[in-house]
């Protein structure tokens, strides 16, 4: 279909690899899948969300796992992930390094991972590159760099540039901001004792390292909801992020809903795309 000079575009062949399946990753993935493209998203072995009911990520553990209406399936290579897509649910592959780029050049691919550093995404892996963060600069390794600092930028589109330098100070939820996130006391397998979405009281057990020399106990930082933790079992060193409190304790359902952060950014995502497509005419 032809009209003002420009072709219609179809959807279903515009194919967008995401780089991890995190929740803030998901928030994009997400859109992307109600918004008519094919989604395929690479993860790690072993992905290490914190807020693992709002993220894609779980499907690698679990096989398949399902986040406000979209289901994420885990696929063993890339043919069984067209089918998957085909099913209108998205594919998760094991591949970190995006080996699968071997067998198919995407229409674009997103870097989501949120490493703070650009872990081997460079401009010549799809026709629009997008990377979330710091860690990427628009114009010489993506195209675009969406901005994931809280604050008036963030969902910013970048076009020349980089993102706000990592500070390592979580943005400010109900009056706090470092308080809400629990880093990892010592190195060793970590175990539960709370689950996302239970009302934690600042100092209660939520959480054991059980090290080599015997146990060593996680405690609430603060009184809130859990809003996210590890999975059981995840090997951890010290000071690894393995849970979050939201101190709002009426806020129940956001442990299990995208939060206001992805769905910005996701956004910025989709406008980016499409700000690349008019601008490179496909």
């Amino acid at each position: 279909m032809e009209g003002n000079g420009c072709k219609m575009t179809e959807r279903t062949k515009q194919l967008v690899i995401v780089r991890g399946g995190g929740d803030i990753a998901t928030g994009t993935i997400h859109k992307l899948c109600r918004c008519g493209y094919p989604v395929l998203v690479l993860e790690s072995g072993y992905p290490s969300a914190i807020r693992r009911c709002v993220a894609f990520s779980e499907a690698v553990y679990d096989g398949t796992f399902e986040v406000e209406g979209i289901t994420c399936i885990k696929a063993s290579g890339y043919d069984e992930a067209c089918t998957i897509m085909e099913q209108g649910a998205v594919p998760v592959m094991i591949d970190e390094n995006c080996g699968v780029l071997e067998k198919v050049r995407p229409w674009a691919l997103v870097d989501a991972i949120l490493a703070k550093k650009n872990l081997g995404t460079t401009r010549d892996m799809a026709d629009k590159t997008i990377g979330l963060g710091p860690g990427f600069t628009a114009g010489q390794d993506v195209d675009l760099v969406i901005e994931t600092m809280r604050g008036h930028n963030l969902g910013r589109i970048i076009g020349n540039g980089s993102a706000a330098p990592n500070t390592g100070v979580p943005g400010v939820i109900g009056g706090y901001g470092a308080e809400r996130v629990i880093h990892s006391p010592a190195k060793g397998i970590f175990f539960g004792k709370a689950l996302i979405g239970d009302m934690v009281e600042q100092g209660q057990a939520i959480g054991v390292i059980v090290t080599g020399q015997g146990e060593v106990t996680v405690e609430a930082s603060l009184t809130g909801l859990l809003r996210g933790i590890i999975k059981d079992g995840y090997p951890v060193v010290k000071g690894f992020k393995i849970a979050d409190i939201d101190p709002r304790k009426n806020e129940y359902e956001n442990c299990f809903t995208i939060s206001d952060k992805a769905r910005c950014i996701a956004g910025s995502v989709a406008e980016g795309l499409q700000m690349l497509e008019v601008k490179q005419g496909y």
